[in-house]
């Protein structure tokens, strides 16, 4: 049987592991293994990225949202949370702020808000596309129709954000109320990929119920999928859910996931999430020294930051854009890294148009 090691030498010379070989490899490895890991996964990103981390402005247009998912803050039964929705002037001023700042790709995030049908999100993409030629427009909007996906990508958009949370369908029915399902979410991401969308899928680490196996099949569904990114952080609880009173996942197991996943797909866009940051001082830095490339402050009107809490305690939601800046290239330096404001596109894709790869 392969040790530890050679599970991490093969994973990176032939990007894939069985789901026997995956289990092994997380429940067996040594904290010499995950500093082999980190790296190695370091290496590989500096190969391809440089000592660049791709810095993305996240715009939070909207907390209200239809479904109850259980480990969400923003879920509809939390009668406690107050809401907002932010006009489509107000996203344009936070994408102009953010374009003076030097950001050139915008990520426009919310719950699953009925108010953004295709009639106000369209025009609002096309607004941004339009305003800011030069930029990438990113969405994270949750599930929506083909039609819906194909009307935003035609409006503009080149990338979508829509993590699988877990490749496991009976995992999944234990986060996620009756009327969510595997299936549908899963259709969503074929869906994007098929369109022609840059798509980022991903899940949460230590979420409650997990498994081993579970996490097995994440990779396995990952290394099929090739999504060019993998949003992927540590669980937080909300206080105000039903998984209140659950353990976080650990900055561990958060870190060593994130270099496998540099492994098996070299050229992805890989975050060092803000949830990182919270659940540890210094903790994106980490994750960048583990093989992330990415990070993502905020450009959210101050005022709706602290409405916008998916988890509890979530760093930097007082802190300006553009402190945040000069905050994060500092820490990136520290560590021998420097931010980029650009586009940042996936290896293989450039401006809106360019679709060489749909489907692939």
């Amino acid at each position: 049987m392969d040790t530890t090691r050679d599970l991490l030498v093969r994973l990176e010379a032939e990007h894939e592991l069985s789901r026997e070989e995956w289990i092994n490899l997380i429940d067996n490895r040594t904290n010499e293994d995950e500093s082999y890991a980190a790296t190695r996964a370091r290496d590989v990103a500096h190969g391809i990225f440089g000592d660049a981390v791709y810095l993305r402005g996240i715009v939070e247009f909207t907390n209200i949202c239809k479904n109850d998912c259980l480990y969400c803050g923003l879920r509809r039964s939390n009668a406690g949370q107050h809401r907002y929705r932010l006009s489509p002037e107000r996203i344009l001023d936070c994408c102009e702020s953010g374009y003076e700042l030097g950001f050139r790709t915008f990520v426009l995030q919310g719950g699953e808000d009925a108010w953004f049908a295709d009639e106000h999100m369209v025009p609002i993409v096309a607004s941004i596309r339009e305003r800011f030629p030069d930029c990438a427009v990113t969405l994270s909007l949750g599930e929506r129709s083909h039609e819906s996906y194909q009307a935003l990508f035609d409006a503009g958009a080149d990338r979508y954000l829509l993590r699988h949370e877990t490749a496991s369908a009976d995992h999944y029915a234990r986060l996620h109320p009756a009327d969510m399902s595997f299936e549908n979410r899963m259709r969503c991401l074929v869906d994007l990929r098929e369109i022609g969308y840059q798509v980022g899928a991903g899940m949460m680490v230590g979420s409650p119920f997990q498994t081993t196996a579970d996490l097995a099949a994440d990779m396995l569904f990952m290394a099929e999928f090739r999504p060019q990114m993998v949003g992927m952080g540590p669980f937080i609880p909300h206080h105000a859910t039903p998984f209140a009173d659950r353990q976080p996942g650990t900055l561990a197991d958060t870190l060593f996931l994130l270099s496998c996943v540099r492994l098996m797909l070299p050229n992805v866009l890989l975050p060092a999430t803000t949830a990182l940051g919270t659940i540890a001082p210094g903790g994106r830095e980490q994750g960048v020294l583990a093989g992330a490339n990415v990070i993502m402050p905020t450009l959210t009107p101050t005022e709706n930051r602290s409405d916008y809490l998916l988890y509890d305690n979530k760093i930097c939601i007082t802190d300006r854009a553009e402190t945040c800046i000069g905050c994060m290239g500092r820490r990136m330096a520290s560590i021998g890294y420097r931010v980029v404001v650009g586009r940042g596109d996936a290896p293989g894709f450039g401006p809106h148009g360019d679709v060489s790869r749909k489907g692939n």
